[in-house]
């Protein structure tokens, strides 16, 4: 994506806002965290649900600006199928590759916000198994 054009970032970006992919609560979530800025009214609650080390399932409820929540929309589109191992590796490269390096750089915590949850959530359920619950 970093590679494509401005205006073909922000379509992207505008198609995420208008038609989130994997909106909505998940009743039988592994783990589910909330995060965000409250300050700027960006909140994010991520719910990842696991088969073994994968993730077979992840949603999100969240509201904000149009970057944290079109973010968090593209994010998740890349998620089904990824080892913990990979969640965990996802850095701020991935996301200014996923939606644009310009974005990212324009609104760091509002593009990388998804990102910050979904890290959130990783060490909760990391927490959660050790715990055994």
């Amino acid at each position: 994506m970093s590679d494509l054009d401005r205006a073909t970032q922000l379509e992207f970006i505008m198609d995420h806002y208008q038609n989130p992919r994997n909106r909505g609560e998940m009743a039988d979530a592994d783990v589910h965290v909330e995060g965000g800025h409250p300050g700027c009214s960006d909140l994010i609650t991520m719910y990842l649900k696991f088969d073994g080390d994968r993730v077979s399932n992840v949603s999100y409820i969240g509201e904000g600006c149009t970057i944290s929540q079109a973010s968090v929309s593209a994010l998740t589109e890349q998620l089904k199928g990824m080892t913990i191992q990979e969640l965990e590796g996802l850095d701020h490269e991935f996301i200014s590759d996923l939606i644009g390096e310009e974005i990212v750089q324009t609104r760091p915590r509002c593009a990388t916000l998804g990102l910050d949850v979904l890290h959130a959530s990783i060490k909760a359920y990391r927490k959660k198994q050790i715990l055994g619950g």
